[in-house]
């Protein structure tokens, strides 16, 4: 008998069902309210921006402009998560390297992304790999700021007592450094993950053949309000549960050593 149980404490419900559950529902109302009030087809109310989405996704262009641009996004985020990862890891970890070249990081950061996709789109043409390109730039710098301050934040003199008593670097940096920058690597990917998607739309939007951003400026082109939110929400759908399914499972593994 669990000890709930025993001591005849009732359980609580699961928190997306006792807080998220109802913030959701409220939002649909004030979604419909709103668009009921409005009358206009330009702001659709939710049924009809539902209705629209089944529909492309009976006709199957939903879910393949869905694929190219998770493609996309897996791609960018995988080489942008490496780069960045990397380049912030070697920063934190040295001096001389973060003085010489953390100006360079700070230029980066502040590089307008449209600007990044508009010189890789007239370097390379309006190629998968300049889309690509363009994007691990503007998603790099961001995991590298953020990578650069965990490894700045390692406990060194554990690092120096592993040194110490002769531990295997492999040890070290499974037992030691991984855990320890668990946290910043999370926190980058979350963050990355949302901003990779969002860029990926707007380098889909000026040069690619399909996607989501593709779609949605066709959308614009004809006023199809209800298609642009359409296919927003099933992509964001599917970066949510990304999120739900696979990042947080992750932290919370990560993180048990901090409670142990």
């Amino acid at each position: 008998m669990k000890l709930a149980a025993a001591l005849d404490v009732p359980r609580q419900r699961p928190d997306w069902l006792r807080l998220k559950l109802p913030s959701l529902i409220a939002l649909l109302v004030l979604w419909q309210a709103s668009a009921m009030l409005i009358a206009d087809p330009v702001f659709p109310t939710p049924w009809a921006t539902v209705e629209t989405g089944y529909a492309h996704l009976m006709a199957g262009d939903l879910l393949l402009n869905l694929a190219a641009t998770l493609a996309r996004v897996a791609v960018s985020f995988l080489f942008a998560m490496v780069i960045g990862s990397a380049i912030g890891i070697a920063l934190g970890r040295s001096q001389p390297a973060d003085a010489i070249f953390g100006g360079w990081l700070s230029i980066a950061l502040n590089m307008p992304a449209l600007v990044t996709m508009v010189l890789c789109y007239v370097w390379f043409g309006l190629t998968e790999v300049a889309a690509i390109l363009a994007v691990t730039i503007n998603k790099a710098p961001t995991v590298a700021a953020i990578m650069r301050e965990g490894a700045r934040a390692l406990d060194r003199q554990l690092l120096e007592t592993t040194e110490v008593f002769g531990v295997s670097r492999w040890k070290v940096l499974r037992q030691v450094v991984l855990p320890q920058l668990a946290p910043s690597f999370i926190a980058s990917a979350r963050a990355g993950l949302a901003l990779t998607w969002k860029i990926v739309l707007v380098v889909e939007l000026l040069g690619r053949p399909n996607g989501i951003g593709f779609q949605i400026r066709t959308f614009f082109n004809y006023f199809d309000i209800a298609g642009i939110l359409a296919y927003s929400l099933a992509f964001i759908a599917v970066v949510l549960a990304i999120e739900t399914f696979l990042i947080q499972p992750i932290e919370r593994r990560t993180g048990r050593w901090r409670a142990a």
